[in-house]
């Protein structure tokens, strides 16, 4: 390749145009299945480093619904805050589940959240690669590896709507989520979350499943911006520029020097592992606040639900949609004063969180990218061109 990222030798006859029809729609088959895998993968990793650490599993990964809340609730010895032991863990939890209502509480209570989870994060990821092949030519083939990468304003751009998408997809899990109710579970109520998810939906309607979306679209739009080119930027253009900075000391090659330099094969795993940290910071650098002010507003969705369905005039019901909003501030100024300001407390515990989602984030973006190049076209040769130095990538 050359100093701009093109491919050496690379050509632009008829007849390889021709072939590039091919490629993309192998392309479009295989981004469903690699958001999927992501998504599931990130929901697997965050089981596995939640035990690891011996803490609620939602610490280091926060799903969009809580698919365990069942499995706790009827669990004999579980309690708030408690320290970890076997018992508690989701296995056991689960184990518990599965001996009180029999193997029939995996489909009737366990694997509806789950099923959504996944879902969501699947939409996230093949709407990404989707859009990131629209703005981007080179990602919208099922290249292994893309030269030239993709400029963050692509990344960006791509993250902007895939968020913006994911927001919509998920609103109707949100307001199941935040509407749910434990007690009407185990008082018999509604037979299971199939039933639950069907009935709370008919009752409120898509005016109370889009209540308080607005905020739901800011918070995940910015930050699945901020998260996909954060991510590609590292392991793309910061590695390559690594590479010819780190392979220029001691001059192991010199200018009359044609042999191709292969990188040590733990320098890209080690980009990788940096990306998906640094996503993670970004990304919670604006989620982390914008949910802050959203579990306030949350709070009103209820009662906000009873009086704009006993509004019958449109405009009533959006000024009461705005003064709920504006209620969520006032509410949110009074929290923040009580420790100490507005920033204090949006970022309240914000260090910590971040550490705790950094293990499966990191470990779901690194998924993400071994099976986006699994399904990949190996085009041969990989040399390139980075710095003036030939590198076999």
């Amino acid at each position: 390749m050359s100093a701009d990222g093109s491919q050496i030798g690379e050509s632009s006859t008829p007849q390889e145009r021709h072939h590039a029809g091919p490629e993309k729609k192998k392309t479009q088959k295989n981004k469903a299945s690699t958001g999927a895998s992501a998504a599931g993968v990130r929901a697997l990793s965050a089981q596995v480093v939640g035990f690891y650490f011996r803490a609620p599993m939602k610490a280091f990964f926060r799903s969009r619904v809580d698919y365990m809340a069942y499995a706790r609730a009827i669990h004999p010895h579980y309690k708030s805050g408690q320290s970890w032991s076997w018992r508690v863990s989701t296995p056991g939890l689960l184990a518990n589940a599965i001996r009180t209502e029999g193997w029939m509480f995996l489909p009737k209570q366990l694997f509806p959240p789950m099923i959504a989870n996944i879902s969501i994060g699947a939409v996230l990821y093949t709407s990404y690669l989707h859009m990131l092949g629209n703005l981007h030519e080179p990602s919208a083939y099922a290249s292994r590896r893309i030269m030239p990468p993709p400029e963050p304003k692509h990344t960006m751009s791509a993250g902007f709507i895939a968020g913006s998408i994911q927001s919509v997809f998920a609103a109707p899990m949100d307001a199941l989520q935040v509407r749910f109710k434990m007690s009407e579970m185990l008082e018999g109520r509604y037979r299971n979350m199939w039933d639950y998810a069907f009935s709370k939906l008919r009752e409120i309607g898509v005016r109370g499943i889009f209540a308080g979306w607005s905020l739901t679209f800011v918070k995940d739009a910015t930050s699945c911006a901020v998260f996909f080119s954060t991510f590609e930027y590292v392991k793309a253009q910061a590695y390559y520029a690594f590479l010819p900075f780190i392979y220029s000391i001691g001059n192991r090659q010199d200018a009359y020097d044609p042999t191709p330099i292969t990188p040590h094969y733990m320098i890209e795993p080690a980009f990788l592992l940096m990306a998906g940290a640094a996503a993670t910071v970004t990304q919670q650098s604006i989620q982390f606040p914008l949910t802050q002010v959203q579990t306030v507003h949350y709070n009103r969705l209820e009662s906000l639900d009873y009086a704009a369905r006993a509004e019958n005039n449109p405009r009533n019901v959006l000024r009461l949609y705005y003064n709920a909003y504006m209620e969520t501030f006032r509410q949110a100024k009074l929290e923040a004063q009580k420790v100490g300001g507005m920033r204090r407390w949006l970022y309240q515990d914000f260090l910590w969180s971040t550490l705790r989602q950094t293990p499966s984030t990191s470990a779901g973006l690194i998924v993400f990218e071994i099976v986006r190049r699994k399904y990949g076209i190996d085009e041969g040769g990989g040399l390139t061109d980075l710095g003036g130095k030939q590198f076999i990538l």
